[in-house]
C-alpha cells in the first residue's frame, strides 16, 4: 500500500503529541514533518517536547527538526493534520489550504462551513465521498471531543430519537494543559463552559444528516445541552436523556448499541476500534478511571421507561475525541480511495 506523507501542526501539545505517539509505526501513514510554535523551530522535536504521555517519546519523533507552520515547510506532504489551538487555527489553515494543501483539522473554525465535511468515522464515513467531486485541495474537521463522543451511540438508534437532553461531565484535560487552574477546579464542578452547549448541538446535527457538496440537511432533532467542567484529567462523560418516537425494548437498544459495526470496522482500518460501542453491565459504569477506552466509546446505566432512554457515555477526548479520529478519519479516505 502506498504511504500517506503527513506534517502535524501543534506536535508539542496535548493532541499534537497523541497524534505523534499513536503514528509510530503505522502502516501506512509516516510523519515526515512535525510543527510547533515560532520559538521551537528549528529545534528537534525531543528536545523540546514537553511529554505527557506514558511512555518516551517515539523514536521517529526524537530527531525531526521542528518547522513552521508556512506552507512551503509542507509542501512535499500529501495530508497536513491540525491539532492547533482555536485562536490560531484558521489563519494558518487558510493559508495553507490557499497554497493548495489538504488539511484535516481538530480544530472548531469552518467545522460548520456548509461544504466542509465534520467527520466521525463510523457515524458519517460516507459524508466524505462528496470529495470525488471536489476539484483541488479540500479541507475535513473533526468535530468538539465530546460531540465525537456521543455521536457514537446515538447512530444505531438515531431513527427512533424525537429529542435529545444532555448533560456533559467533562475532564479538564479537554482545556487543554493550561487550560483551567487547579485552584479553580479542585474539589469543584464548573456547570458553564464557553461555546460547548452550541457546539454540540449544531455538530451533532450536522454529522447525522445528510452532506452534499455545496451544503449538508441537519439531523433536525432538538439537542438541548448543558455542559459541567469536572475534576477529573481525561475522559468525558455525558448522561443523555433521549425521547423516542415510540417505546422500545430495552434490551433491544443494547442489541443494536453492542451490535454497531461500521466502515472502518469492515475495512479493518489500523485505528478503528474492533468494537465501538462498548455497553458495560456493572450498575456503576462507565468510569473514568476504570472503563475509558482509546477509541471505543464506553455506555452504561442504560434503562427505557415508556418513550424514554436513559444512558450514560464515556470516551477519550485526546483520542477518540482529537487525536485518533483525525488518524481514522485519514485512514477512512485512503480505504475510500479519496486520496
Amino acid at each position: 500500500m502506498d504511504r500517506v506523507k503527513v506534517s502535524i501542526l501543534g506536535s508539542t501539545g496535548l493532541v499534537g503529541q497523541w497524534m505523534v505517539k499513536l503514528l509510530a509505526n503505522h502502516s501506512f501513514i509516516e510523519v515526515i514533518k512535525l510543527s510547533a510554535s515560532p520559538g521551537k523551530v528549528g529545534r528537534k522535536y525531543g528536545e523540546v517536547v514537553h511529554w505527557f504521555l506514558p511512555g518516551d517519546v517515539p523514536e521517529y519523533a526524537r530527531d525531526l527538526v521542528l518547522v513552521s507552520t508556512d506552507p512551503s515547510d509542507h509542501k512535499d506532504v500529501d495530508v497536513v493534520l491540525s491539532a492547533l489551538p482555536n485562536d490560531v487555527a484558521n489563519a494558518v489553515e487558510s493559508k495553507l489550504l490557499a497554497s493548495g494543501l489538504n488539511v484535516i483539522s481538530n480544530a472548531s473554525p469552518e467545522r460548520m462551513n456548509p461544504r466542509v465535511p465534520l467527520i466521525n468515522p463510523e457515524v458519517n464515513w460516507n459524508h466524505l465521498t462528496v470529495l470525488r467531486e471536489v476539484k483541488g485541495n479540500w479541507l475535513v474537521k473533526n468535530p468538539n471531543c465530546t460531540a465525537a463522543i456521543i455521536s457514537m451511540p446515538l447512530k444505531p438508534i438515531n431513527e427512533l430519537i424525537r429529542e435529545l437532553h444532555i448533560v456533559t461531565l467533562q475532564s479538564v484535560s479537554g482545556a487543554g494543559y493550561l487550560g483551567i487552574s487547579y485552584l479553580a477546579i479542585d474539589g469543584n464542578v464548573i456547570p458553564f463552559i464557553k461555546g460547548e452547549e452550541e457546539k454540540i448541538d449544531a455538530e451533532i446535527n450536522k454529522m447525522l444528516g445528510n452532506q452534499y457538496v455545496d451544503h449538508y440537511v441537519p439531523w433536525g432533532k432538538n439537542v438541548y445541552v448543558t455542559t459541567t467542567r469536572v475534576p477529573v484529567k481525561y475522559g468525558h462523560m455525558a448522561v443523555i436523556h433521549a425521547v423516542l418516537n415510540d417505546s422500545i425494548d430495552q434490551k433491544q437498544i443494547i442489541e443494536r448499541l453492542r451490535g454497531f459495526r461500521s466502515f472502518p470496522q469492515e475495512q479493518e482500518l489500523p485505528t478503528a476500534p474492533r468494537e465501538p460501542i462498548k455497553v458495560l453491565d456493572r450498575v456503576d459504569a462507565p468510569q473514568p478511571m476504570r472503563d475509558l477506552d482509546p477509541m471505543a466509546v464506553s455506555v452504561g446505566r442504560v434503562l427505557v421507561r415508556n418513550n424514554i432512554l436513559r444512558m450514560v457515555v464515556l470516551g477519550d477526548n485526546l483520542v477518540r475525541g482529537a487525536a485518533g479520529i483525525t488518524i481514522l478519519t485519514l485512514e477512512t479516505m485512503k480505504a475510500l480511495k479519496i486520496l
